[in-house]
């Protein structure tokens, strides 16, 4: 590590000379390997971007020139270079560094992203912004193959292409596939690109275009190159110039060429195409596998995990099989997110049910709602977080015409190491305000598969929200049960206080209650919330208290502030949940500890707001 032991900032990578990039490399991929097998996190692609992120760092002036990551995950060796090396150590653990960019964490990370095909939009407001200020720094956009079939990024490069005189490069880092493998027509049109003699002779068009008094010459060789390996390439289309394919893990190709680009005004495109898990051959045969692993030994790989409680993901990745064999018309769709979501077995069972649309959660909710005009069953499989990105398709497309679609939201609530990009805190929120929708929250396995059943049942649309990780350790019984819509269900009987839980908050409420002797409600139902319920509880207890793993602010509790409104009920009530800020990553247990939301801590927020001595409450003392 003698070379990387000397990069503590980008400018001391423009130092090396360009033989000594090579070596340097090599021991970036070497700590990174070590790095993340001690910490866990996102491998496969970091081990993809180490020569472009030392090429782009060596060739532009960061962080003066402004870099953005997209799918931000990819982003380690770039923390790595830029002064971050010794908080690896920490990688997305409670007060250490974040796994992807972030704002306040360096100066270099000029952007936050972990939700994808974002990248394009901002580099070009960056360069606009430079130019409007009279600043001449360039803005360069790294977007992935699989980010690219995100309407978004389209939108952002039809509106670059009419700026004629903005310092801003896009770099595409084809690696042929996302987080599951890539699909659709864009797809395709990459692979053809890359096959055979034209991608060989087009990893040699960097190294024939050269600055100064060569340069017409070298372009016209360079348009000659292009016009033999992709004529007429949609990207030129759009009003970039366009560069490639060339191997993106060839330092005497990216090198020069990213200068020449830098010396070019207007958008440029540069094409490059990398390995997934480059330079580990467990990684290179099993980029999936090594997408985000857990801590492991290198020598040996990741060993198959020992049998244990099964993850709500397979909870709902067992239901879809079950319900498609009970029901011809169940589709199953996923915005890039197969194995994330649990359809891997759908996929292979059903592979004319199965469609997955790509980084494309608009997209995936207005073709749910054509499937179901047509009489189709489509079950979207969507991390709550990613839902937030088809908010209008959710309200316009689905819910306004009533259309039955089940939206199965995984990762709802806190989500540890991903951070706050990634948590699901704001979905009962978002969902219980629309009309026509039903929002349930699972408390345990087998309530999720009977609600998943109960969603798909209903003649509308329908969510289900259920956390990452491994439940309770619920029996799960076989079949397709339903539950009565709108009803409740009562886990403990107890005086003066009543614990109304949503999902998740279910069983650390339960702790709570024996330690208060506080009745325990299972709500099961955020809408429509079991009205006949709330009254009861209001009419035979002191003080309501309400308990959710969402955000406290329009979220279930409210629901229940405003039935009680309604009804004219006045009683004391408290609402527990997630705070009004952002959290950051960590464990999640921890995590909910630090919110109040563990059993210790529901009934310490209880006692402090009602007292700690007296058995029972006195309304409006």
């Amino acid at each position: 590590m003698d070379l990387l032991k000397k990069i503590n900032r980008p400018a001391d990578l423009r130092l090396l000379t360009r033989a000594q990039l090579h070596p340097l490399a090599n021991e970036l991929r070497a700590f990174l390997l070590d790095s993340v097998s001690k910490t866990g996190g996102h491998l496969s692609s970091n081990l993809g971007t180490v020569e472009l992120t030392i090429a782009l760092h060596y060739v532009f002036n960061t962080p003066e020139d402004r870099i953005v990551w997209d799918v931000g995950h990819q982003t380690y060796p770039h923390k790595i270079v830029t002064g971050r090396r010794e908080r690896m150590h920490s990688l997305r653990q409670e007060g250490g560094i974040s796994g992807f960019p972030k704002r306040d964490e360096s100066e270099y990370d000029t952007f936050g992203t972990a939700h994808s095909s974002t990248s394009i939009s901002a580099a070009l407001g960056m360069a606009l912004a430079a130019r409007a200020k009279g600043e001449t720094r360039h803005a360069i956009a790294v977007i992935g193959d699989g980010a690219m079939t995100a309407g978004m990024a389209f939108e952002a490069m039809n509106n670059a292409g009419i700026h004629d005189d903005i310092n801003l490069l896009v770099v595409l880092n084809d690696n042929d596939m996302s987080i599951s493998p890539p699909v659709g027509a864009l797809n395709r049109y990459l692979a053809r690109l890359m096959s055979g003699r034209f991608y060989a002779a087009a990893k040699n068009v960097g190294k024939t275009v050269l600055p100064g008094p060569m340069l017409e010459l070298a372009k016209r060789i360079e348009e000659h190159a292009k016009g033999m390996v992709v004529p007429a390439t949609m990207f030129e289309e759009f009003g970039f110039n366009y560069i490639g394919p060339i191997d993106g893990h060839d330092l005497e190709s990216l090198v020069p060429t990213l200068q020449n680009l830098k010396n070019l005004k207007g958008p440029q495109f540069l094409h490059v195409v990398t390995k997934k898990g480059q330079g580990y051959k467990l990684a290179e045969a099993d980029p999936v596998l090594y997408h985000g692993p857990g801590k492991f030994n290198p020598a040996e790989g990741i060993r198959p995990a020992t049998a244990g409680k099964l993850t709500y993901t397979q909870v709902f990745g067992d239901w879809l099989c079950d319900m498609a064999a009970a029901d011809r018309r169940l589709i199953g769709i996923t915005p890039a997110m197969c194995g994330g979501s649990g359809m891997t077995a759908f996929e292979e069972r059903y592979p004319q049910r199965y469609f997955d649309v790509g980084i494309a959660e608009q997209h995936a909710v207005t073709f749910a709602a054509g499937l179901a005009v047509e009489g189709m069953k489509p079950v979207l499989a969507i991390y709550s977080t990613f839902l937030q990105r088809g908010y209008d398709q959710l309200i316009h497309d689905v819910a306004l015409q009533n259309l039955d679609v089940t939206f199965a939201l995984d990762r709802a609530g806190l989500v540890g190491a991903d951070g706050a990009t990634h948590a699901g805190n704001y979905d009962i929120a978002f969902l219980r305000c629309i009309p026509n929708m039903v929002v349930m929250a699972a408390s345990d396995e087998n309530e999720c598969r009977q609600m998943l059943s109960t969603a798909y049942q209903y003649p509308g649309p329908a969510s289900v929200r259920y956390p990452r990780g491994t439940g309770v350790g619920a029996a799960i019984e076989p079949g397709l049960a339903t539950l009565p819509i709108g009803l409740a269900q009562r886990r403990r009987e107890g005086a003066s206080i009543a614990i109304l839980a949503f999902g998740t908050m279910v069983a650390p409420s339960l702790e709570a209650g024996e330690a208060l002797d506080a009745t325990v409600v299972n709500m099961r139902f955020i809408k429509p919330l079991d009205l006949a319920m709330v009254r009861e509880l209001a009419a035979t207890h002191d003080a309501l208290v309400t308990v959710e793993e969402g955000c406290i602010m329009g979220g279930a509790g409210a629901a229940v502030a405003e039935a009680l409104a309604a009804e004219a009920i006045v009683k004391p009530l408290l609402m527990l949940g997630l705070p009004d800020r952002f959290i950051d990553h960590g464990d999640v247990a921890q995590l909910l500890a630090g919110c109040g939301l563990d059993g210790a801590g529901i009934a310490a927020l209880i006692r402090q707001r009602f007292g700690k001595e007296e058995p029972r409450l006195v309304v409006n003392r």
